[in-house]
């Protein structure tokens, strides 16, 4: 594992710690690296209107977008379940498909192992800003 995948994978692992999930009990972190380096976190944010929880990937994508980033190259994933690797809801996935379809995911298991997919990969035929271009 290179120091920077090591790097994500521990900071997902903290973002995860920082859930606000009352409702569900079920924390998610992300990290998400930029194209120039930088490591951006993300929790999920649960409401009491259930609809208007965010996801910790969206989190993570919205304080990037904040903070002047728009290109990406990965990103780390985390829940609490131990004996599979879960990745990013579909609504999640194709807010990442926004930045592009070469994102490496990282998905993550609490004890700090992942598997590595990608975004095309776990979104096949997605809808993006390039169908919206004009001929």
């Amino acid at each position: 594992m290179t120091d920077k995948v090591q790097e994500l994978v521990s900071k997902c692992l903290q973002a995860r710690d920082m859930a606000y999930c009352p409702y569900s009990r079920f924390p998610v972190g992300a990290a998400i690296l930029t194209a120039d380096g930088a490591i951006i976190t993300g929790c999920n944010v649960e409401n009491a209107s259930y609809g208007l929880t965010v996801c910790a990937e969206r989190t993570a994508i919205q304080r990037a977008v904040v903070e002047g980033h728009r290109q990406f190259t990965a990103i780390a994933v985390t829940c609490d379940i131990k004996d599979s690797f879960v990745g990013p809801c579909g609504a999640c996935r194709q807010v990442l498909m926004e930045f592009g379809p070469n994102w490496t995911v990282y998905l993550t298991k609490p004890d700090g192992s992942y598997k590595e997919t990608s975004l095309s990969e776990l979104l096949p035929l997605a809808f993006s800003p390039v169908h919206l271009a004009k001929d």
